[in-house]
């Protein structure tokens, strides 16, 4: 897709759009709330039906299962950007009540991620490192890395460690800390606090009923599914082969979410479980619009036809794109930079 930036009635006509589709329907976030958690604690419950039955069957519930809890990690997302619901009080409860399936604070993971949504795909203004997922290196940055730097930035970032280790390192370890909150986000601190308690309450009261083993075998392999899935929907998003990081005056929101940010084409019902995330341009565009008016949005609008496309496999390709080439303006592959 070409950088050409829209003119300023096809920018008028997409705000205007985009507000049409942002008021929430709360009878509608309501059904997806209890239909979501309707079928979690069916699944969970049948997890631990078969724990001590059949491991392989335990293991294959964890897969839906797991899809769930990305599912309720969307509904959070949109609390945190107060998308849900009109209300913000609302929001901020169901998103508490999120967090304790997604194992990830409330308003700790809310304001990291509004951070985000100022900077993305901006050379300028990359976050400084905590966050791998959602920020690069140019090429001419990695060639002036030692030998040493350059190996150790490869191999966290090779895909078996990247999206599949750290993720549940992220969500059961890291989430337990405020490592990366300043000392004066004493809200956010606290979040992460009270979550830990509720946690160990529901874990323990969980663990003294039903065994601390089953708990351990039920709930290890869904969170363990859910956060690599989950890591890597968010992660390709930004960085995929026509993904585009802009600088100085170039950077503006429009700009950034039409070139920076992708149209992820899911398949039935892997769109239903990812909350159709996959519309992240939209999301970029206007994060207002609770998810179930994504595709509304983005079919309603010709302009958005333009947007970068990326299918399944595409998406898998996507995890080896971590270097922005400025030469070549495009995102690139390690093996690439030695060219």
């Amino acid at each position: 897709m070409s950088a050409r930036r829209l003119s300023d009635d096809e920018t008028g006509a997409l705000r205007r759009s985009l507000t049409s589709c942002q008021p929430s329907d709360a009878k509608r976030s309501t059904r997806q709330i209890v239909l979501t958690f309707g079928l979690f604690v069916v699944l969970i419950a049948a997890m631990y039906a078969t724990v001590n039955v059949s491991i392989w069957l335990t293991l294959a519930l964890a897969l839906p299962t797991a899809g769930l809890v990305v599912r309720i990690f969307i509904l959070q997302h949109d609390c945190g950007h107060g998308s849900l619901f009109i209300s913000r009080r609302a929001n901020d409860w169901i998103g508490r009540v999120c967090s304790l399936a997604t194992l990830t604070p409330y308003a700790n993971w809310r304001r990291h991620h509004a951070g985000h949504h100022a900077v993305w795909n901006n050379l300028d203004r990359r976050e400084s490192g905590t966050d791998i997922y959602s920020t690069c290196l140019t090429v001419s940055e990695y060639r002036r890395l030692s030998r040493v730097s350059r190996l150790f930035y490869r191999l966290v970032r090779h895909p078996l460690v990247a999206l599949g280790l750290l993720p549940p390192v992220v969500f059961v370890l890291l989430y337990r800390l405020p490592f990366d909150t300043p000392k004066s986000w004493r809200r956010e601190r606290l979040s992460v606090h009270a979550t830990n308690l509720a946690l160990v309450a529901m874990f323990v009261g969980m663990g003294l009923v039903l065994g601390f083993g089953n708990v351990a075998r039920v709930q290890l392999p869904v969170i363990t599914f859910a956060a690599i899935a989950g890591v890597w929907l968010f992660s390709i998003q930004h960085r995929f082969h026509a993904a585009t990081w802009l600088k100085g005056d170039s950077w503006n929101a429009i700009a950034a979410s039409l070139h920076g940010s992708s149209h992820l084409r899911l398949p039935q019902p892997l769109r239903w479980f990812s909350g159709d995330i996959g519309y992240h341009h939209v999301h970029h565009l206007n994060p207002r619009i609770p998810n179930y008016r994504l595709a509304e949005c983005h079919d309603g609008n010709r302009v958005l036809d333009r947007v970068a496309s990326i299918d399944l496999l595409q998406g898998m390709r996507a995890a080896r794109y971590w270097l922005w080439d400025e030469h070549r303006q495009r995102m690139v592959r390690f093996r690439d930079a030695r060219r």
